[in-house]
């Protein structure tokens, strides 16, 4: 998983609220802002969704390092008071953002791609293929002693008389295992 939030998504949201009206009361020219972002995943991939508008993505940086995924820029301020007009309003956000995700194991950094429009950073982190566990057999002495790995089991098989190897009801058992785990 992408993120992780010790809050609920409805306190979230209330933070948020107090966040912008903490910033729309206090903050000054060339203060900072929090973009929203969503975030969807499916077998292929992790989108996400940032809300940059009346950004261009030459103001945009996006860096994938060390697992970590950092989105940065600058939103100026275009406001232009002269005689003739003054704003009576401003509640649109400007100044600095950087947003940052911790990238979960098993994502390709090398092929994130980012695409940007219509004021919407849309960043594509491919999955890559997680390496599977493998079973290794054990070899054993003259006595033919197996272990399967994880499973604890250990079977002694004897020779007989006639130098074939008798099976034990915990080699049926290891036998039986491995057809449920091939089948899977």
């Amino acid at each position: 998983m992408l993120y992780r939030m010790t809050t609920s998504a409805p306190i979230f949201g209330l933070r948020r609220e107090i966040d912008r009206l903490f910033e729309d009361t206090f903050a000054r020219e060339g203060g900072s802002f929090t973009p929203a972002v969503d975030i969807k995943e499916n077998e292929q991939e992790i989108r996400l969704d940032v809300e940059l508008p009346g950004l261009k993505p030459e103001n945009v940086e996006v860096i994938a390092e060390n697992g970590v995924l950092t989105i940065r820029g600058e939103k100026r301020s275009e406001r232009k008071e002269g005689e003739d007009s003054r704003y009576q309003v401003v509640e649109r956000s400007y100044g600095t953002f950087v947003r940052t995700f911790q990238l979960p194991q098993g994502v390709n950094e090398d092929l994130i791609k980012g695409d940007f429009e219509h004021g919407v950073l849309s960043i594509s982190i491919p999955k890559a293929a997680l390496p599977q566990p493998k079973r290794i057999q054990i070899g054993g002495n003259q006595e033919k002693q197996q272990a399967t790995v994880g499973s604890g089991n250990v079977s002694n098989q004897q020779s007989t008389r006639s130098g074939k190897s008798s099976t034990t009801t915990s080699q049926r058992e290891r036998d039986n295992e491995k057809m449920a785990a091939s089948s899977r």
